[in-house]
């Protein structure tokens, strides 16, 4: 039997580790970012400011630079609750509300004025060789919703960017900017943006779709797999 001191004291515990998940693992029907995470909670600490640094460029010429219309049409897929689903679709695109993780990446392509399938289609038929298997049997209903081919084009067309997050350390964390795409490789292969929303420590949120629905939240040093890539797109 505990003495009362112990028992107040495991009481209070107790409590933060509830207010702690009900903040840090929302239901799924939430259609909020999930933007706090166990540190920022447990241990509050003063928010280190990392510069924002974009460039200026703006395909679709309405004001905002490419890499911040990446985040707003990423986030609205976290708004629209976006359903993980990865199935083949005649003609490519799967209906509104519905998508997987590369779903993401072109649908926020497209809020900032590119269509990223004609990108990918036209790569895989110049450089066949460098997509694999994919360039030996191309089937632009579904290439551009691979990771793996996903990859292979932004290795091609996107600056590449170190792959190393050091949490609380700005000359480091100033790398990782809104827009930025990110890999991670096995066992979980999966892609998603880079938020303009940051834990305390500086370290960014990523929005992506693992299912059940699109979110954006504290993934980027969580996620099973390490991050194999971390690019960033500069028109090209």
């Amino acid at each position: 039997m505990f003495a009362p001191r112990t028992r107040r004291a495991v009481f209070i515990f107790g409590a933060i580790l509830f207010l702690a998940a009900l903040f840090c693992f929302p239901n799924e029907d939430s259609s909020g970012p999930d933007v706090l995470s166990w540190l920022d909670i447990l241990r509050p600490e003063p928010r280190l400011e990392v510069p924002l640094a974009v460039e200026n460029r703006d395909a679709n010429g309405n004001g905002v630079p490419d890499a911040l219309d990446f985040v707003a049409g990423a986030r609205a897929e976290v708004e629209r609750r976006t359903r993980y689903d990865t199935a083949y679709c005649a003609g490519g695109y799967p209906p509104e509300g519905r998508g997987a993780c590369t779903d993401v990446i072109w649908r926020s392509f497209q809020k900032a004025g590119y269509d990223l399938k004609e990108m990918v289609d036209k790569d895989i038929r110049q450089a066949a060789s460098a997509y694999g298997i994919t360039g030996r049997r191309p089937d632009p209903n579904i290439d551009f919703r691979r990771v793996s081919n996903l990859t292979v084009f932004f290795k091609r067309h996107a600056e590449e960017l170190a792959t190393t997050i050091v949490p609380g350390d700005k000359d480091n964390l100033v790398n990782w900017q809104p827009g930025d795409i990110v890999v991670f490789g096995p066992p979980l292969e999966h892609i998603g943006i880079i938020s303009d929303r940051r834990r305390n420590d500086g370290v960014p949120l990523l929005i992506h779709n693992a299912g059940p629905s699109a979110s954006e939240g504290d993934y980027l040093l969580s996620w099973p797999s390490s991050i194999t890539h971390h690019f960033r797109w500069g028109g090209n």
